[in-house]
C-alpha cells in the first residue's frame, strides 16, 4: 500500500477534544458528545469529519500505550466567526503528509502497524511532530469492513 505524498494547506477546524491514551480509548465517547453539535456549526467546508491526534514529541520514539495524547473530533469551516458554546477552534498548519487510502474496520490496527513499522522505516521520510488525522468522508462506516477513510501521517525528509 503506497501513499500519495501531499502538501496540506492550512485548515481551520472546529470541534472538541479530550486527553486519552490507547489503553483508555475514549474515541467513541468523544464522537458521541460531539455529534449533536455538528448541526449547529455554520460555514462548514464539507460534510467530512476529522479525527485528529496531537501526540507528545517523543510519543513514537518511546511508544507506550498508556501515554496520554489529545484526541479531537472536528469539522472544517471557512472561518472562526461563529463557534458554538462548548466547542473549540483548531488550526491545522500547512505541512507535508503521507496519505493512505484505507478500506476496512476502524477498529483494525493493521494500517497503523504497516505505516509505522514498515512504510516509514523503508521510505525516504520520517515522522514530523505535527497532528496525525483521519478524514471520515461519505464512504466512512464506523467499524464496518467496507468502510473507507484517509489516514494522514505528518512526514518530513529524512536527515
Amino acid at each position: 500500500m503506497q501513499p500519495r505524498i501531499e502538501t496540506l494547506n492550512e485548515k481551520i477546524l472546529i470541534g472538541m477534544c479530550i486527553s486519552m491514551s490507547l489503553l483508555e480509548n475514549q474515541t467513541r465517547q468523544l464522537w458521541a458528545t460531539f455529534g449533536p453539535y455538528m448541526k449547529s456549526i455554520k460555514h462548514r467546508v464539507n460534510e467530512d469529519k476529522i479525527s485528529l491526534q496531537v501526540y507528545p514529541s517523543n510519543y513514537f520514539k518511546e511508544f507506550n500505550p498508556s501515554v496520554k495524547f489529545e484526541k479531537w473530533a472536528l469539522v472544517e469551516v471557512n472561518d472562526f466567526n461563529t463557534i458554538p458554546v462548548g466547542l473549540k477552534p483548531f488550526t491545522l498548519e500547512k505541512g507535508l503528509y503521507a496519505v493512505f487510502q484505507y478500506k476496512g474496520s476502524s477498529a483494525d490496527p493493521t494500517i497503523f502497524q504497516y505505516i509505522y513499522s514498515q512504510w516509514i522505516p523503508s521510505s525516504e521520510y520520517e515522522l514530523d511532530n505535527r497532528p496525525h488525522f483521519e478524514t471520515l468522508g461519505e464512504k466512512y462506516q464506523n467499524n464496518h469492513p467496507d468502510s473507507e477513510e484517509e489516514t494522514w501521517i505528518p512526514i518530513k525528509a529524512k536527515g
